[in-house]
């Protein structure tokens, strides 16, 4: 049974992790990943993704670092940036495997789980620009 007292302060708590992480991934490859963005950006290049896949990326992680905390959209915000985590978790499950250590596919797993969750549970408290009227519907079976 959902609690309807405390679902949205657990939506707004989401949001503001989900906002945070998509913040300090985007200050880690800025400012602390050698090389910076150009390293990161030409690592696409270099794996033979197509040129629109660093520009879709980066703008997933702005959106959700700017619109996620606020709330801004927060629905459609992460349903936008859950292909980018998909992608993340293939890309290094494929490559270092599913484990704890050594940069797995674990985080963009759950990182993933949690945008499908804020999808689902919505906006939550103080949300800025609610998402659209058109709600996700789901039908008990």
């Amino acid at each position: 049974m959902i609690d309807q007292r405390t679902a949205p302060l657990a939506a707004l708590l989401l949001r503001v992790t989900l906002g945070s992480l998509f913040i300090a991934h985007l200050y880690w490859k800025f400012t602390i990943l050698p090389g910076g963005l150009h390293t990161w950006w030409s690592s696409f290049a270099a794996n033979g993704y197509p040129a629109i896949t660093p520009w879709y990326c980066i703008s997933a992680e702005f959106l959700g670092a700017i619109l996620l905390i606020p709330g801004i959209w927060t629905r459609w915000v992460a349903l936008y940036a859950l292909p980018l985590m998909v992608g993340a978790a293939q890309f290094w499950a494929v490559r270092k495997g599913f484990f704890f250590v050594g940069g797995g596919s674990e985080l963009p797993v759950v990182w993933s789980v949690m945008l499908v969750i804020q999808a689902l549970l919505g906006d939550g408290l103080y949300a800025l620009v609610p998402s659209s009227a058109a709600r996700l519907q789901l039908r008990a079976a």
